[in-house]
């Protein structure tokens, strides 16, 4: 009880108004991101609303549980989410599914996982890759994030600008606040320009519903390896770059194995994998967080707090994001990432030898293509370390 009081003392005395709101916005943009997709592909798949509601809670509460739990125990922004190229998959993959194979076809994907955790041989490739590809590879995978800022002020023009002012003010005047400063701008703004829609917000608790897994070859190589594949490419590797981009040199296989056992234990809840974060790692590990990379971490444990919240009324999230403009949505995680963009960029070009292939890395990753159901993020990867073993192996 006495460690448990000193632990919440730590983290009070550790965390800061900037690190509350990076967490607040990272879990803002997690589940605006890619909520939809999960409405989408449930409704396709003919499932109830129930059942959508439990999804919807089994990936909260083990993205709030696990975030918070590594966090503190690496002291470290260790952010985990759910599967968002996952959920887009199984739009196409879950109709005609069987629920209960579906199901089935999650734990496999998350067992293979685990397995990849307990061998260790995802850290002997992160060890592998250089860190100007690493950093490279962060700064495209928010590029799309950062640019989005553009497209929301030709929808919002007045509203978008006035709050990168806010940012830039912020920025000038007290640089840790910027971030907040635009976003309690766009709020006022989105409420005095009629923007802000809450009649159809009401809270009612999620309910969690079991579903019995079944195992089927068919659902196994439509749904358990494509999740498998576009997990580990799409989003633990750009993850662990995040991480290690930010100076965490975490080992990868604790990360790996405790975010895929909680999701073989809320498969049967709905869950279809939750897997390291990268977008919303970033913005808990720069400097918008906190002035001090060792405190950055309880800008993760803020953002799983606030996954709890959002999973305990899960039934009425839509609702809730539905009511706030999306141009302000787009425009504060954009103003979330400059600085882990900057950060990722400088990175990337520092070492001169290594430019060409951090800039194919950049370019590959921030290009969105997928090849073979897999990624930009992965084919970021391979393209950058093949243009470095091409102008590099073999040179004194």
């Amino acid at each position: 009880m006495q460690e448990l009081t000193q632990g919440r003392l730590r983290l009070l005395a550790d965390s800061s108004t900037s690190a509350v709101v990076a967490g607040f916005i990272a879990m803002l943009t997690g589940y605006t991101s890619s909520l939809v997709l999960m409405f989408q592909a449930g409704q396709a798949a003919g499932l109830s609303s129930g059942q959508i509601s439990s999804w919807i809670w089994a990936l909260s509460i083990g993205m709030a549980v696990t975030s918070i739990g590594l966090s503190l125990r690496y002291r470290a922004p260790v952010m985990i989410a759910w599967s968002t190229p996952g959920a887009a998959l199984l739009i196409s993959s879950l109709p005609g599914v069987p629920y209960g194979e579906a199901i089935g076809a999650y734990i496999l994907a998350s067992g293979l996982i685990v397995l990849i955790g307990l061998t260790g041989s995802f850290d002997h490739i992160m060890r592998r890759i250089p860190g100007s590809i690493a950093a490279a590879l962060l700064a495209g995978v928010l590029f799309k994030i950062g640019l989005e800022i553009c497209g929301a002020a030709e929808q919002q023009p007045v509203l978008v600008v006035a709050m990168l002012f806010a940012y830039l003010l912020g920025k000038r005047l007290l640089p840790r606040y910027a971030v907040l400063a635009a976003l309690i701008v766009g709020c006022l703004l989105a409420g005095l320009f009629g923007l802000l829609d809450f009649s159809e917000f009401e809270l009612q608790l999620a309910t969690p519903e079991w579903t019995t897994p079944s195992f089927s070859w068919a659902a196994s190589i439509s749904i358990g390896i494509p999740l498998f594949i576009v997990a580990m490419a799409s989003q633990n590797l750009p993850g662990m770059a995040v991480l290690r981009a930010n100076g965490y040199n975490l080992p990868a296989s604790p990360l790996l194995t405790t975010s895929g056992l909680a999701s073989i234990l809320l498969a049967p809840f709905g869950s279809h994998g939750i897997h390291m974060a990268a977008i919303s790692a970033a913005i808990c590990a720069g400097p918008e967080a906190h002035e001090d990379p060792a405190k950055r971490y309880t800008a993760a444990v803020w953002c799983g707090l606030f996954y709890g919240i959002a999973g305990i009324f899960g039934a009425t999230l839509a609702a809730l994001f539905a009511a706030l403009p999306k141009a302000l949505i787009l425009s504060i995680a954009a103003l979330a990432l400059f600085a882990s963009i900057i950060g990722g960029l400088t990175h990337a070009m520092s070492e001169p030898k290594e430019r060409e292939a951090a800039l194919i890395t950049f370019l590959v990753t921030a290009s969105g293509m997928t090849l073979f159901s897999v990624g930009s993020a992965f084919w970021g990867i391979v393209a950058g370390l093949l243009t470095l073993a091409i102008l590099n192996v073999g040179k004194d």
